[in-house]
């Protein structure tokens, strides 16, 4: 199977550079190409058996499947550039969120897929979200998922959940690496520890904190109910939380659901005035 990926910038890196760590492919099934050509021959000179190919349409002609990884208000404009060379053999996927595969099989006779990635899928972990177009064949359903299964957990979610899903699964981390750094910071701010010792901790605990709940020792609840013994010092940092916290995750998702919906409106313009 030939894979093509059009756009390097940091997903379509990171989908590159898992896909060839985890051995879901290999270098010399892929060609690849950006817009800015040097982010491209960047990774050629990683993974030399990788081709760089000229543009969008010379990946298409190239590939069975093809990585559409650009900004959202690209996509309109990659999918027309390709489309003379897909035909109902192939399959395309699309990882932004805003587009979805309605919009995308209705410009195109091949299968369609929507992945949307994490960064975590670099450290062969973390969850890939799938959504499969109505038109999408039984045997690119198959191999799709068999290729991130390689990378990810993949979850096949439905249209009306994507963007809450991709919140927690591919915005997640940033959030959480933000709140991370706020807590090291907190510490070096009230006590004596340097930060660098401070983040050395902080990043081995949330490491181990992962490995406990991959390895089913706790969930969630029962590990917060294990530290948190009664009347000691892990609850009364437990209660500050609960009083300051408030709503700031209601906020965070209120937040990221308004600004997708602006993108959604921008997409749709491009999409159905065509």
């Amino acid at each position: 199977m030939k894979i093509g990926i059009i756009g390097t910038g940091n997903m379509g890196t990171i989908l590159i550079e898992a896909l060839i760590d985890g051995k879901a492919v290999s270098p010399s099934s892929m060609v690849i190409t950006n817009r800015t050509k040097t982010k491209a021959t960047l990774l050629k000179d990683k993974y030399k058996d990788i081709r760089v190919g000229e543009n969008a349409a010379a990946v298409a002609s190239q590939s069975d499947l093809v990585f559409i990884c650009v900004k959202p208000l690209d996509v309109y404009k990659i999918l027309a550039e390709i489309n003379p060379h897909l035909n109902n053999r192939k399959c395309i996927i699309s990882i932004t969120s805003p587009i979805d595969t309605g919009q995308l099989a209705a410009k195109t006779t091949c299968s369609v897929i929507r992945v949307i990635p994490s960064i975590t899928n670099r450290a062969l972990a973390g969850v890939s979200l799938i959504t499969f177009g109505e038109q999408c064949s039984e045997s690119w359903k198959t191999k799709v998922e068999s290729l991130f299964a390689k990378i990810s957990v993949p979850v096949a979610i439905d249209e009306k959940i994507t963007r809450v899903a991709s919140d927690i699964v591919s915005c997640g981390p940033a959030f959480f690496s933000y709140l991370l750094q706020r807590f090291i910071l907190a510490a070096v701010k009230e006590t004596e520890i340097d930060q660098e010792t401070a983040t050395v901790m902080a990043s081995e605990m949330i490491v181990g904190l992962g490995e406990l709940i991959k390895q089913g020792h706790y969930t969630l609840p029962s590990l917060q109910e294990k530290v948190c013994v009664k009347g000691g010092i892990t609850g009364e940092g437990i209660k500050v939380m609960e009083e300051e916290l408030g709503e700031i995750f209601e906020h965070v998702f209120q937040a990221t659901h308004s600004k997708f919906n602006d993108d959604l409106e921008k997409v749709n313009l491009l999409f159905y005035k065509q």
